[in-house]
């Protein structure tokens, strides 16, 4: 088992879901993001998707788009963003880490010479957003045999046709995108996740965690009543950016401001599972 499957495994057993935070690398500088980092599971956070800036990230809004501009211009490389798991994981075995992005930064890097270095920085997963099912050779399946979990989305477009292909390969969780459109556009409908979620689960045994636009604790433990986890990102990197100080650098409270979020999510998601476990008594 990964530790992704050990951390799933676990969660079931206590009866709630799992909170997933995505940050990106590098924002708003190397050793900032590294603090954030190390301070997520204090917070709360189960899973941990940590982003691989990119230029163009093309399923990304203005959030992100700017979290990955800003870890860019503060000199972030695919380098600096596998240290940064090194760095993590002197301190934590257990967490799950999820690298999350786009293949040309992989692709640019070489990825006999990704997937060597991502192991042995103790990457779990990957999710990588522009490479379909059709193009598993290119990465997925070279993943796969290292023993990464390759981690797919489904959207509210992929069809009961569509989803077996999505979910050929795909191992740890399914990463179910819960509005059409970009991140961060929109608030899920917890009603019309469910019942997602629900489709998907006839497909797979694999836990279905549900991301794109959850910001508040309570949108967090509505979407936790319906699925295996909730993901949170667009939220935490405008924590990060109200976070900086008016010279657009760090500021004392720049990590605060992000776990601050992460707890009142994280209660969120754990009154859902308190919730559940009143209404089978």
């Amino acid at each position: 088992m990964t530790r992704i499957d050990r951390r799933f495994a676990a969660l079931k057993g206590d009866g709630r879901a799992a909170l997933v935070t995505f940050t990106m690398a590098g924002d708003p500088d190397y050793e900032t993001s590294v603090a954030i980092l190390k301070a997520l599971p204090r917070a709360g956070a189960d899973v941990i998707e940590l982003g691989m800036p990119f230029t163009d990230p093309m399923a990304d809004g203005p959030a992100i788009q700017a979290a990955g501009l800003r870890a860019l211009r503060a000199g972030q490389t695919m380098k600096k963003t596998l240290a940064a798991v090194r760095d993590f994981r002197a301190g934590d075995d257990a967490t799950p880490i999820v690298l999350m992005g786009y293949y040309n930064p992989i692709y640019i890097y070489g990825v006999d010479r990704f997937l060597t270095d991502a192991k042995a920085a103790g990457v779990d997963g990957l999710i990588v957003v522009d490479l379909p099912p059709e193009e598993d050779q290119e990465l997925c399946l070279p993943a796969v045999k290292a023993g990464f979990n390759f981690i797919r989305l489904a959207t509210p477009t992929t069809d009961d046709r569509r989803l077996p292909t999505v979910l050929t390969n795909t191992s740890g969780f399914v990463y179910y995108v819960s509005i059409t459109g970009i991140t961060g556009a929109a608030a899920p409908d917890p009603d019309e996740v469910a019942a997602a979620v629900t489709r998907i689960k006839r497909h797979t045994k694999l836990p279905v965690c549900v991301g794109f636009g959850v910001r508040t604790g309570e949108q967090a433990c509505a979407i936790a009543q319906g699925a295996d986890g909730v993901v949170v990102g667009s939220a935490l990197v405008e924590a990060v950016r109200k976070g900086l100080g008016a010279d657009g650098r760090a500021s004392p409270t720049t990590v605060s401001a992000v776990t601050d979020l992460v707890r009142i999510l994280a209660d969120g998601v754990r009154r859902a599972g308190r919730v559940a476990s009143e209404s089978v008594r």
